[in-house]
């Protein structure tokens, strides 16, 4: 009987290479790479430990609820500061820009990725790399130019039509500098990053997934419901977070666009509203030391909405990856 034992061959010399665990080139990988991970880690601990010192000191000196407060006047006597409203403005209008830029990003890449020619699908492809590289400042004279006066007519409509939700009601006079025109201009700006991320996760699907349901009388629509998407779903959520985090750290594009004040208000198309990022750029260079110690705290916040919101993305994406095909 012939023996199962692997050979091991012996190159001339009579010495037998060693195993790759061993090879200097991938210990000095594997320490890189073990590095870049644990400077990473620094990194991120160290933002958080500044952030957390220079709020608390903003903190101990605020005299209203840092939480809940409306007032934002940090050299006051005695200083009142609270991100409620930040909070909401930033909040609002990233949910208006993912609502709006998702279901698009998502149709964009089903279209280059199984329906489009392969020229045309090259051309588009193309034109929404170019647009993730648009500066966001060349966004924000775009909104405020262009987008700002051609959406009073779309406002007026959506107060004519659906005021009656309370939220599309217009209830203020003046342009259409408001959160619902910050949602859109976000949703144009992350719409490259989800449809380029979505695309690519497209087209990793497996052929013989799409080709056994063509096999059994499916139709375009239908193998894409029952193969493509929900082989790609996890790798959706991830480019709809990619997008988020954009859209809630935006600060140029928003602060040309809105026109802030500190009130809460559920009719998104008042003119008004504020978020952090827009916040902390208009009044970080104006600031005292107690005024910089209180736009530090409500960086604090929009850190940890940050890390909540992609904490989340990370639990559903590894709860629904083994329903995906990703897997297998």
């Amino acid at each position: 009987m012939a023996s199962t034992t692997p050979q091991i061959h012996t190159p001339p010399g009579g010495r037998s290479r060693p195993r790759s665990t061993g090879r200097t080139g991938d210990r000095i990988f594997l320490g890189l790479s073990r590095g870049s991970g644990i400077l990473l880690l620094v990194i991120m601990a160290s933002i958080a430990v500044f952030l957390t010192y220079r709020a608390a000191i903003a903190i101990s000196k605020d005299e209203g609820n840092f939480l809940t407060t409306f007032d934002w006047n940090p050299a006051g006597d005695p200083p009142v500061f609270g991100i409620a409203v930040l909070l909401f403005g930033t909040v609002v209008s990233s949910v208006i820009a993912m609502a709006i830029a998702v279901p698009v990003a998502v149709g964009i890449a089903l279209f280059i990725s199984h329906y489009a020619p392969r020229k045309l699908a090259g051309a588009i492809a193309y034109v929404i790399d170019l647009l993730a590289a648009v500066p966001s400042i060349v966004y924000g004279i775009w909104g405020a130019l262009v987008l700002v006066p051609y959406l009073e007519g779309l406002n007026l409509w959506l107060d004519q039509f659906f005021g009656w939700t309370y939220v599309f009601e217009k209830t203020e006079i003046g342009v259409a500098r408001s959160l619902f025109t910050v949602g859109i201009l976000l949703a144009v700006m992350i719409l490259p990053i989800v449809t380029s991320v979505s695309r690519e996760v497209f087209l990793q699907v497996p052929r013989m997934n799409e080709e056994a349901a063509l096999a059994l009388g499916a139709t375009r629509w239908e193998v894409i419901r029952l193969s493509v998407l929900p082989f790609g779903r996890s790798g959706v959520i991830s480019a709809s977070m990619l997008g988020l985090g954009r859209a809630l750290g935006e600060t140029m594009a928003v602060a040309t666009v809105l026109s802030p004040n500190f009130l809460i208000s559920l009719h998104v198309l008042n003119p008004g509203g504020g978020t952090f990022a827009q916040n902390i750029a208009a009044k970080f260079g104006e600031a005292d030391a107690f005024g910089r110690d209180a736009l530090i705290a409500s960086g604090l916040v929009l850190f940890v909405l940050t890390l909540l919101v992609n904490g989340a993305a990370r639990l559903i994406i590894a709860r629904r990856k083994e329903y995906s095909g990703a897997n297998a």
